[in-house]
């Protein structure tokens, strides 16, 4: 169901300006995994991004799967037929499925700023490196989101700590997460 067809304009992050907003789209799929994608899946996007979006690549969205979990993220080419919408494994665990499991797809363009609000330890410990801190400037939404979840996952705060610790150390020698 492709909506109006609207161009967003203004938006503040330039995540979505210039982009044509369908208005919601839903689909049902099925659940896929690749080898490369580990313990998460993906869904199969079967409409062409350049002619429902207005971008062929990398559109950000927010989704909802069987209508009870959200989740934000892109739209991605991969190199296969069809764009792929990634369905992360803490996705995957609150709706109770896996890999072959049908699944209900509810996809609106996400006009929102995208940021990521670290906890003051861990902005603290970014702001005290500058190469960990320009790398962090440079660092795509989804790649600070890795991040961020990964230290927010810590039970113990020493845990915390040691993840906060790798974390400079990694953006200073410009790697990323996963």
């Amino acid at each position: 169901m492709i909506g109006t067809g609207k161009g967003v304009n203004g938006m503040s992050d330039g995540n979505a300006a210039g982009l044509i907003d369908p208005g919601p789209i839903e689909f049902d799929a099925i659940l896929e995994r690749s080898n490369a994608s580990g313990s998460a899946c993906f869904v199969p996007f079967e409409r062409d991004l350049k002619r429902t979006f207005g971008k062929g690549n990398l559109v950000p969205i927010r989704a909802t799967f069987d209508g009870a979990v959200d989740y934000r993220g892109s739209l991605a080419n991969m190199g296969g037929e069809h764009a792929v919408l990634l369905v992360r494994s803490d996705v995957l665990a609150k709706l109770g499925k896996r890999s072959g499991d049908p699944v209900r797809v509810r996809v609106v363009l996400d006009t929102e700023p995208r940021v990521i609000e670290l906890g003051d330890d861990a902005q603290e410990a970014i702001d005290a490196d500058p190469a960990a801190s320009a790398a962090w400037e440079k660092l795509a939404y989804s790649h600070r989101r890795e991040y961020h979840l990964w230290i927010e996952d810590a039970k113990k705060p020493e845990t915390r700590q040691r993840r906060i610790a790798k974390m400079v150390e990694m953006l200073a020698e410009g790697k990323r997460l996963k």
